[in-house]
């Protein structure tokens, strides 16, 4: 009896061990069988990056698109509640307006400080001119001068000394000293000689002094 009870304990015993044993491992898949797997990866990776890209894009022209309308900074500037800030937004405008009115400024005086300069130029052009027909004038007037005094001090010789010397009695005694030294020698001693002794001293001793200044070799 033992043994038949052994006999047919034995195939449930195996049964048994059979059934509490661990079922058996899967094999590892290949290395060849995860690179799908990595590539739809990376592609939603990609095109996730890429509508993250586009998003951002959009709102960055978005924001310039608000700063580029008129009045977008004071709309911007409205909007903010900050005590702090408004008063630096006030401050910046305020400080604009005055590098403003000051660059108009020095714009004005460079171009009055130019339109001066030209007048100043057109007037030293003009007084040059001034002066060298001055000049002119004066050489021409000296020459002319100097014409007359030599036709009146051959007039002079040309006449006779009796009749010169009543001339010279009633002229200056520099006139006549004048005269009488721009003439001939002779001519001169001739008219001086008719002349009274008084007048032909003061015009003797005006023709001396003129000679004594004159330079000497």
């Amino acid at each position: 009896m033992s043994k038949l009870r052994a006999t047919r304990e034995a195939p449930a015993a195996r049964n048994a061990k059979a059934s509490a044993a661990p079922p058996p491992k899967s094999e590892a898949p290949r290395a060849g069988g995860r690179k799908p797997a990595r590539g739809v990866i990376w592609v939603i990776v990609v095109l996730m990056g890429s509508s993250g890209l586009i998003r951002l894009g959009d709102g960055v022209s978005k924001a310039f698109a608000l700063a580029s309308e008129p009045g977008a900074h004071d709309e911007a500037a409205a909007s903010c509640d900050d005590p702090g800030t408004q008063a630096l937004l006030e401050a910046l405008r305020a400080r604009e307006k005055k590098l403003d009115a000051r660059e108009a400024e020095l714009q004005d005086r460079a171009q009055s400080i130019k339109l001066a300069e030209t007048q100043v130029e057109e007037r030293i052009a003009s007084l040059v001119e001034a002066e060298q027909n001055l000049a002119a004038t004066i050489q021409m007037a000296d020459k002319a001068a100097e014409k007359d005094v030599d036709r009146l001090v051959t007039l002079y010789e040309n006449m006779k000394p009796k009749e010169a010397a009543q001339l010279f009695e009633e002229m200056a005694p520099e006139f006549a000293a004048g005269f009488l030294s721009r003439m001939r020698p002779d001519a001169a001693a001739a008219i001086l000689s008719k002349v009274s002794p008084q007048n032909g001293y003061a015009i003797s001793v005006l023709m001396a002094g003129r000679n004594a200044n004159a330079p000497k070799n």
